[in-house]
């Protein structure tokens, strides 16, 4: 009997331990308020509800808001801090893809957009995943990935709850290198929302699940909530004001197998000198500039650099402390303007020090332009001209909504930009004052055209957009004069040499080539690029009767002008094409890919 009672009093004590070390999670994801919507209501009566319960940990796993505002984080964040157990925020792609100031305010606000906490048995970690200020695949920042190894280095004999708004799958362009990390240690687990679904599946070998968003297409509000013992991670579904469902179960396993990345070998075109010229230890999500020297780029830990391009080496490397997103701009005084989220760094280039310069300490994400008079550079609500020599500021045009992103067009006086307002505006170059301003009738502003770079021709100005058309203005006026969505048009747009031809991206990889001179769409003719799903950014580029086209996963294509034939496709990598920049001074291409590294095209 003793025997018998000291056996029942140890299995009481372990089971009693195993309880002990369980813990219990609340996460949400995909909030999506908006301040007054019905969101917002939900959400806290959610916070109500959740902080009623014993949570060892709340997660909100991305997707705060609709836009990224600085009004809605403000809002969002105002409930979250109602929240009375420990909390950890991850950004999603609706605060990083929109963000009217460029991210810094997830910064600002949480402090850092991923996360490690240490519960009693189980360490959670989350990481950010972009798509960063314009539409994109999913993409793992070069320096969260090192962030992430050297993190999990030093709990690499503990449980680990891997988190992220996006899948362990192709949504993450370099989600097998993501996936080869997390492999390497004792990960449980790994969640994420964006779907606003529920789904089991696997990551490789790691068991993984979406999660659900605060309001499912049921009309029912709730959130998620994560068990994990020593032995099962249990997952429930939890509708606002009912009890717990159960939706997945599955058992502890911490021995994983890596998945094998697939080569990205290619062999030089003919005809054509492909060469890397630099490889960042962060992301690159400009496009470069361009003197008879160097080219200019700023990088995901905002670090602005100078490479010497016939070498390759770093000239000099200054910390701005904020991520960059606009093309820096070469000015004539021997100096390089780089544009950021708090304003604008001046950088002598001959010795590499930052020059004292005054500037709004307003968000700049915008690829600026050097024009005859002076210096284009869209900013947050407005648009300048500035000298360009000094960076001195000549004229400003404030009555914008919301901010630049795109390089605007210049031809003669006229100025032609969009904005993340809806609205394609011409204002006098001169005077910088409105001399038309179109928009296509919806209200929401993700369909209107704020990131593409219009096209002006003699008579026309044509612009692509996100609603799927393609649209053609009077230059004059800014009167339409056609609209057409016989194909998936997105934001890539170019055009020939002698602007006789309007050349397209397709959201299903295909080149085609438009009639400029006609005033009904008239199709020239159309390639296909072979590379499927497409949505990258990326702007089309006609150079010595070649036309390239980037990709969202790091393909380049070359299409011959003449014969409309598809020369060759190079993949270069796995990360979207930030875009084409041709050197004045040689005729070379430079191409940047968010992963961190930057082509040189040489024609022979």
């Amino acid at each position: 009997m003793k025997h018998l009672l000291k056996t029942l009093l140890v299995a009481l004590m372990a089971l009693v331990a195993m309880q002990a070390t369980a813990q219990h999670i609340a996460v949400l994801a995909d909030v999506h308020v908006t301040p007054g919507n019905d969101r917002d209501d939900a959400l806290r009566a959610v916070v109500a509800e959740i902080n009623a319960q014993p949570f060892d940990l709340v997660i909100m796993a991305g997707d705060l808001s609709n836009e990224g505002s600085d009004t809605e984080l403000a809002n969002v964040n105002e409930i979250l801090s109602q929240i009375t157990h420990p909390l950890a925020v991850i950004p999603g792609n609706h605060e990083l893809t929109w963000s009217q100031s460029a991210t810094k305010t997830i910064f600002d606000t949480w402090g850092n957009d991923r996360f490690v906490v240490d519960l009693d048995s189980l360490v959670v970690v989350g990481i950010s995943c972009g798509p960063y200020m314009k539409m994109g695949d999913g993409h793992i920042k070069q320096e969260d990935l090192h962030w992430l190894r050297a993190t999990l280095e030093q709990y690499k004999d503990r449980p680990i709850l891997s988190v992220n708004h996006y899948p362990l799958k192709d949504d993450l362009d370099n989600w097998q290198e993501y996936v080869n990390v997390l492999a390497d240690y004792k990960v449980v687990a790994h969640i994420n929302g964006h779907y606003h679904r529920w789904i089991r599946y696997q990551g490789g070998d790691i068991e993984a699940a979406m999660l659900r968003a605060l309001k499912m297409n049921d009309d029912t509000y709730g959130y998620s909530i994560v068990d994990i013992d020593r032995n099962w991670v249990h997952i429930y579904n939890k509708p606002l004001g009912c009890e717990p469902q159960a939706m997945f179960a599955f058992a502890v396993r911490t021995n994983h197998q890596p998945v094998e990345i697939a080569s990205r070998q290619w062999q030089q075109p003919d005809g054509f000198d492909v060469q890397k010229v630099w490889t960042d230890s962060a992301s690159v999500f400009t496009r470069v500039a361009i003197d008879q020297n160097n080219i200019y780029f700023g990088n995901s830990l905002g670090q602005a650099r100078c490479i010497d391009k016939r070498t390759g080496r770093q000239q000099w490397s200054v910390p701005l402390g904020v991520s960059i997103f606009s093309r820096p701009m070469v000015l004539r005084s021997g100096r390089v303007a780089f544009p950021n989220p708090a304003g604008i760094a001046m950088v002598d280039i001959a010795s590499g020090k930052r020059l004292k310069f005054s500037a709004p300490e307003q968000p700049y994400v915008a690829d600026g332009i050097l024009t005859d008079r002076g210096w284009v550079q869209g900013g947050y609500k407005r648009i300048e001209l500035r000298n360009a020599s000094s960076g001195r500021l000549i004229w400003q045009y404030d009555s914008i909504f919301n901010y630049c992103q795109a390089a605007p067009a210049v031809d003669g006086r006229d100025l032609v930009f969009g904005a993340w307002d809806t609205n394609l505006r011409c204002l006098d170059l001169a005077t910088g004052r409105l001399r038309w301003v179109w928009n296509n009738g919806k209200a929401a502003n993700m369909l209107g055209p704020g990131n593409v770079v219009p096209v002006i021709t003699p008579d026309k100005v044509f612009i692509v957009a996100p609603d799927r058309y393609m649209t053609a203005l009077d230059r004059n006026t800014g009167q339409q004069i056609w609209r057409d969505n016989s194909v998936k048009y997105r934001e890539s747009l170019g055009h020939s040499a002698d602007l006789s031809r309007i050349y397209a991206k397709t959201m299903d990889g295909t080149l085609v080539a438009i009639d400029a001179t006609s005033d009904t769409f008239n199709m020239l003719w159309q390639v296909d690029l072979g590379l499927g799903y497409e949505h990258a950014p990326c702007i089309v580029l006609e150079a010595d009767g070649i036309i390239y086209a980037g990709s969202r996963r790091g393909i380049l294509t070359a299409v011959d002008a003449a014969t409309h034939t598809l020369l060759w496709t190079l993949p270069l990598g796995v990360s979207e094409i930030n875009g084409l920049d041709l050197d004045p001074h040689t005729g070379h291409i430079y191409i940047s890919l968010i992963e961190g590294t930057i082509y040189r095209i040489t024609r022979h």
